[in-house]
């Protein structure tokens, strides 16, 4: 069940009458999560949910599919035509002006723009203003319990063991000149998730070059890369406890299979270091101060950094993403290049950090998460400050 009572504060505070949720064969994830709703229950009408900044909520639901919404509070309208659902949602939307719903300007956060522009038209037809949800999907939907942040916190304390674990178990192939593959080290990786109590979405990403110049690169089985000496192995890896409501935690580590790190790779690394370190400051440095901050200016921090460095053509994505019960989670993003995510950072989120540099040769990213309390921002595990030399 949603608290109907702190969303209504934060409606007062935001100065909006009324938060419209609205869905059709599940198109809205976020409207089922912030409600409570079964994600595989009936919704093959449509159905809408006002939550207004006082008073009693109001449904508008099918006659056929009257039962959608009887796990939330407030009274029910039914309609059967559209004619009917027109005059309904007239209705439910009485005493009200100013409209959040799962809507972005100019689809800046396709994220939150789940409902269809037909819709949005129409109640604006009503003369309604309509304006985005995205900083109450933060409030109700990114930001963490006490106990999801020692979720996170247990978590990364395991995968940092493991992802250490790893770069270890591929040194020690390549000392006894055995073959490993990426996909093999992805493998031996969720093995290692399964025995400690931890699950994933999707597996993590085991690369050499030229493979690790893919951001998205997927070590498939008989079409990976055999990891050797000379190689530079990118790690990236994200899991959370196999527990209800746990968030997870997801970093990326750089070790290089040999005792001395090329000039090549280390001078990358560097650089991206420090674009990681300058976004890392820049977000700890405005919340110390109370500073109001967007998720494209602490892209813009990290993204400036590889500029000058002569790089920019080669880090092809954000800086970050908003971490949750999914690993792209639901609040603000570092990102000014994808999109401009005019997001601000709230209390009690957490994203990643994550600038890379990417050439056709091989590719370096170095990944940290951060969380923000109400007057402090931290990265919650370990820091890698230069390239592991795992054969030394």
């Amino acid at each position: 069940m949603p608290d109907i009572k702190a969303i209504q504060t934060e409606l007062r505070a935001s100065k909006i009458d009324g938060w419209l949720f609205y869905d059709h064969h599940h198109r809205d994830p976020i409207a089922e999560h912030v409600l409570g709703l079964d994600a595989d229950g009936l919704s093959t009408r449509r159905w809408f949910y006002f939550i207004p900044s006082r008073g009693e909520p109001r449904k508008l639901v099918h006659r056929i599919e009257q039962g959608a919404l009887d796990s939330l509070a407030g009274r029910k309208q039914v309609y059967s035509g559209w004619e009917e659902l027109h005059k309904g949602l007239g209705k439910l939307l009485s005493g009200s002006r100013k409209i959040a719903m799962q809507y972005s300007p100019d689809n800046n956060i396709p994220y939150i723009g789940l409902v269809d522009a037909g819709t949005v038209e129409l109640v604006r037809k009503l003369k309604k203003k309509v304006v985005t949800s995205a900083d109450l999907v933060q409030s109700f939907e990114a930001a963490w319990t006490p106990e999801q942040l020692d979720s996170h916190l247990e978590a990364g304390k395991i995968v940092d063991r493991i992802t250490q674990s790893a770069f270890e178990r591929a040194a020690a192939f390549v000392r006894d000149s055995q073959p490993i593959t990426e996909f093999e080290l992805q493998q031996w990786i969720l093995e290692q998730f399964r025995a400690n109590g931890l699950t994933t979405a999707e597996p993590p990403m085991a690369a050499v070059q030229p493979n690790n110049g893919n951001p998205h690169y997927e070590p498939k089985q008989g079409a990976s890369r055999p990891i050797r000496a000379g190689d530079l192995l990118l790690l990236d890896i994200w899991a959370k406890l196999d527990r209800l409501g746990s968030v997870y935690y997801d970093i990326t580590w750089i070790g290089y299979l040999g005792a001395r790190v090329p000039d090549a790779y280390a001078k990358i690394f560097r650089i991206v270091r420090e674009a990681r370190d300058r976004a890392i400051e820049f977000v700890g440095e405005s919340v110390a101060e109370g500073r109001a901050i967007h998720g494209w200016e602490v892209d813009r921090a990290a993204r400036e950094t590889i500029r000058k460095a002569g790089y920019s053509k080669y880090f092809v994505h954000r800086t970050g993403h908003s971490i949750g019960q999914e690993v792209h989670g639901n609040g603000a993003n570092m990102d000014g290049l994808e999109t401009r995510d005019d997001r601000k950072i709230v209390p009690r989120t957490c994203f990643s950090i994550e600038p890379g540099i990417y050439l056709p040769e091989f590719g370096i990213r170095s990944e940290v998460n951060v969380y923000v309390g109400e007057r402090q921002a931290r990265v919650t595990g370990a820091i890698q400050h230069e390239v592991l030399a795992l054969l030394s």
